[in-house]
């Protein structure tokens, strides 16, 4: 299915409020983790459910249009200090319709206990200046033997790097407060109004 009408089946009603979209490069499932916490929280938050927000998770892959929201949260997985790579593409690929609107990005990374290394992975900065990026976080990730291949799982055991789930939960929804903040106080563009719901 095309990924603009794959986004149409997923985005509801649009005689509801702004609509948000949380889109996401997972290796392992952890950021898409946080993606969909993301969407809940949006929508559940003292500003989405006042002003009717909706919001949705698609992986970058499928390539959704931006043009189809109202706001869009930009998210990766980091390795090796940058972000993955369909990441990375989908923001350039999509930089001049992100550009018109309200965007945050995130990364997922740092693992074991506080403190985190403080430097943002090395590509957010530009990749921030290119879509006009609002802010940016960091979020604690997440590291399970089992879910790697042989050769991360040969570099985690030479880097003896911690495993668990280290997500922290309350900073992601301290955000996602801001963010519907935010959000609930845009003033309706012609273009997101006109998409169609489902069904």
């Amino acid at each position: 299915m095309h990924a603009s009408r794959a986004a149409e089946l997923l985005v509801p009603n649009r005689s509801a409020g702004p609509h948000v979209l949380v889109a996401t490069a997972s290796r392992h499932g952890a950021t898409a983790g946080i993606a969909d916490r993301l969407v809940h929280l949006l929508q559940v938050s003292p500003a989405g459910l006042r002003c009717g927000l909706r919001a949705v998770a698609i992986p970058v892959e499928r390539q959704p249009d931006p043009a189809l929201f109202d706001a869009v949260v930009l998210g990766s997985a980091v390795y090796a200090g940058r972000w993955l790579e369909s990441a990375r593409h989908y923001a350039t690929e999509h930089a001049s319709g992100l550009r018109g609107l309200p965007v945050w990005l995130f990364s997922s990374g740092p693992i074991g206990p506080r403190p985190f290394p403080p430097a943002d992975p090395y590509d957010v900065e530009p990749l921030a200046a290119v879509v006009g990026a609002r802010s940016h976080r960091v979020f604690p990730g997440r590291l399970h033997e089992d879910l790697l291949g042989p050769e991360e799982l040969a570099v985690v055991i030479a880097m003896r790097a911690p495993t668990g789930d280290f997500r922290d939960w309350p900073a992601v929804g301290s955000w996602a407060a801001e963010i519907a903040e935010d959000v609930a106080g845009l003033a309706p563009r012609e273009s997101a109004a006109a998409v169609p719901g489902p069904g």
